[in-house]
């Protein structure tokens, strides 16, 4: 089985900034993909930024240029660095992975979610 726990949310003001963690443990032979995606109340979950393996990031148009994903591959953790924080951040953050058992099956796995509250 493959576990992710999350850790770095909470409430911050208008304008600051938080950084998010995940961390997969288990059976893992390879984590390729790693992905955040966020889920406001009322709203549909979306994705907020992904990783590859390789390092190539992508990010939805409302977070560029404030949020940024990076990976420890040695850790099999994933970051999300969130600056310039908008109430319209407020949600619960959820880490998605894509990996490769040791014994060859490929699998995803979700976080349990980490929630986000930017508020004055």
């Amino acid at each position: 089985q493959v576990q992710l726990v999350e850790s770095g949310g909470g409430l911050v003001q208008p304008g600051g900034s938080l950084r998010l963690s995940c961390t997969a443990s288990g059976s893992i032979f390879r984590v390729n993909a790693m992905t955040w995606y966020r889920q406001a109340p009322g709203k549909e979950r979306e994705l907020v930024a992904t990783i590859t393996g390789g390092g190539t990031t992508n990010y939805a148009d409302s977070v560029k240029g404030r949020f940024t994903i990076s990976r420890d591959n040695a850790k099999n953790t994933v970051y999300l660095q969130m600056n310039s924080l908008k109430s319209e951040d407020t949600a619960v953050y959820y880490c998605h992975i894509d990996f490769r058992a040791a014994s060859g099956y490929r699998g995803q796995s979700w976080g349990q979610g980490t929630q986000v509250t930017v508020s004055s």
